[in-house]
């Protein structure tokens, strides 16, 4: 190999493969948390290196130049290989200090990670936790977090899945709202109930109408992408929602809705961490308390 052939700088390269990922220098200096033109000049200087435009502007966004597009595919293979070396040294650090992130959607996030960090910084001060609270999935290949907490076991085989345990949901409402609806006694009763989802028609429906519902979109005229503004809702007695035990039996301003044919809830809780990072004694540290407190769920 011709070593002094390879003369661009790396992090022009990468800044580069962000703002193509992105579409806008705006959307790529917040995912690498930089000032816009700082990465601006970034580019800039690639593109004088090489001597050829790599983007065209469209509107507030930018698009690829045919030469942009034929580069992305070469710095792509580089970004992958500098994550996988990111990843392989992380792995080999025996340091129990330092960053660990973990992903979780936001009823977690909310209502059963905080105890528990609390009690994991007591024995581990050293290590500092990122929280990322979000409905949407990180991706762990690409060190969006360390470790996640999920509903669905994944499947990548290059991810480390733990079965954390299987927690119990139910339909919760807020007492004057079953007063309102005379404590429906059956399902047919329920079904002119109004509920909360993530959208219209989304998940909520499709699992009760499974298990014997005949729900429709009408059901639905509230609709947050939130789970804690959902929840809120609940307690206003503005709708019905779902939500597991753990944090349904524990509002008081609310109430399971009890009938005898309405099947439970059941949802199993998987903790997934990359093979590479499972190595690293802090996150081992972290990803094995996490599994030790889950049990009591």
């Amino acid at each position: 190999m011709d070593w002094k052939s390879i003369t661009f700088d790396w992090n022009r390269a990468r800044a580069f493969l962000v703002t193509a990922e992105e579409g806008s220098l705006a959307a790529a200096a917040r995912s690498m948390g930089m000032t816009q033109p700082t990465l601006g000049r970034q580019v800039a200087a690639l593109e004088s290196e090489i001597g050829f435009d790599l983007f065209t502007r469209r509107g507030r966004g930018l698009e690829l130049t045919p030469n942009g597009v034929k580069l992305l595919e070469h710095v792509r293979l580089m970004g992958h290989a500098a994550n996988q070396f990111s990843l392989s040294a992380s792995g080999k650090s025996d340091a129990i200090e330092g960053d660990v992130s973990i992903t979780a959607s936001e009823l977690f996030s909310t209502f059963m990670l905080p105890p528990i960090i609390k009690a994991l910084r007591e024995l581990e001060p050293g290590i500092e936790i990122k929280i990322y609270s979000t409905n949407e999935e990180r991706d762990l290949n690409r060190r969006e977090a360390d470790i996640a907490i999920r509903s669905v076991r994944p499947t990548q085989p290059e991810l480390i899945t733990k079965r954390l345990c299987r927690v119990q949901g139910h339909l919760y409402a807020a007492k004057s709202y079953l007063q309102q609806l005379g404590n429906p006694p059956s399902i047919d009763e329920l079904n002119k109930a109004n509920f909360i989802d993530t959208e219209n028609p989304g998940r909520l429906m499709e699992l009760l109408n499974s298990q014997g519902l005949s729900l429709s979109k009408q059901n639905f005229p509230v609709i947050s992408n939130s789970h804690v503004v959902q929840w809120e809702l609940v307690k206003r007695g503005v709708a019905i929602s779902a939500t597991i035990e753990a944090i349904g039996d524990n509002e008081p301003l609310v109430e399971r809705v009890v009938i005898s044919d309405l099947p439970l809830i059941t949802i199993d809780l998987w903790l997934v961490t990359h093979n590479e990072l499972r190595t690293n004694r802090r996150i081992r540290r972290v990803f094995d308390f996490l599994v030790s407190e889950f049990a009591d769920y």
